[in-house]
């Protein structure tokens, strides 16, 4: 290889490289999508991924959240609503693609939490929540109002995460 095609094939390179690392950064969502207009700001990279709400959501919404959902799978996703936690989604759609991919799933979705009634499962879908921590919060229920719930959850999870919580939370 001469100079020039050395050059040349670094520079391509190098754009290659460039064009990668600006791909990846604007794929990184920095909202949480309630599928009913409203939204929580959090920091790009941080904590959890954009995720809509299972009980609001339009197909459109889910379409735009999920990679590579198709319409059936948004019939699906749409036809056992109400959910009422997210065991009862990893049920539903565990007919139609196997745990991996319901996994995958979760990543982008919610189940709306009750704050007096939801399992340990559907309260771990807070960022920084864990098992634990989650059996802990059920065993001070009942909590009297949301901001009851909240100021006990802020014992076990950061400010950030405390926000985002707050989008989780279903009508009280």
């Amino acid at each position: 290889m001469n100079k020039k095609s050395t050059y040349i094939s670094l520079i391509l390179l190098c754009m290659m490289v460039l064009a990668a690392c600006s791909s990846a950064a604007s794929t990184s969502p920095s909202t949480t999508i309630e599928g009913n207009g409203s939204s929580a700001t959090q920091s790009a990279g941080t904590i959890s991924a954009a995720r809509v709400n299972l009980n609001t959501a339009s197909a459109d919404d889910f379409l735009a959240a999920v990679p590579g959902l198709g319409n059936r799978m948004v019939r699906e996703f749409m036809e056992y609503r109400p959910y009422i936690s997210i065991q009862q989604f990893r049920q539903e759609i565990g007919k139609y693609v196997d745990d991996a991919q319901v996994a995958e799933y979760e990543k982008y979705i919610y189940v709306p939490i009750a704050i007096n009634d939801s399992d340990s499962a559907t309260l771990q879908q807070i960022p920084g929540l864990s098992a634990d921590e989650a059996e802990a919060i059920i065993s001070a229920r009942p909590f009297a109002s949301p901001d009851v719930f909240l100021t006990k959850l802020s014992e076990y999870i950061s400010a950030d995460e405390l926000e985002i919580a707050k989008t989780y939370l279903g009508g009280q």
